[in-house]
């Protein structure tokens, strides 16, 4: 008798109590390993980013760093090197006409339109103007 009397003192968790326990703490860890998922996402999407952008402004410059041809219609100018895989770069150049006349003669400024791609999908794009100085 002495050891019923032992058993019904001890206290302890019901079996009702674990369930509900584990079943609350894989709640919680599924909310925490989505959180994890989007934070990861939210990272590479701003390694994305901030690559395409340094690529895209490297890239201006290196056109701005040439000179002014105003007879090459449109000017060509080469693509930068040291692109990293799956990265691609399109460069836009025009002339502008600020004077209005309508015709397509070198008016002392060139549109410069920068975009760099990932895998085929636009991730940044960057214009800019340069002048005849």
């Amino acid at each position: 008798m002495k050891k019923v009397r032992l058993l019904k003192k001890e206290k302890g968790f019901t079996l009702i109590e674990v369930v509900l326990s584990l079943a609350l703490m894989s709640i919680v860890a599924v909310g925490f390993l989505g959180a994890l998922g989007t934070g990861s996402r939210g990272i590479t999407i701003a390694d994305e980013q901030a690559t395409a952008e340094s690529l895209a402004r490297t890239q201006l410059e290196y056109v701005r760093s040439q000179p002014y041809d105003a007879d090459n219609d449109p000017p060509v100018y080469l693509i930068i090197s040291d692109i990293p895989d799956g990265y691609a770069i399109e460069l836009n150049n025009i002339w502008l006409d600020n004077k209005g006349d309508g015709d397509d003669t070198d008016d002392g400024i060139q549109s410069i339109t920068v975009v760099v791609q990932h895998h085929g999908v636009a991730v940044f794009e960057l214009e800019d103007y340069r002048t005849l100085r």
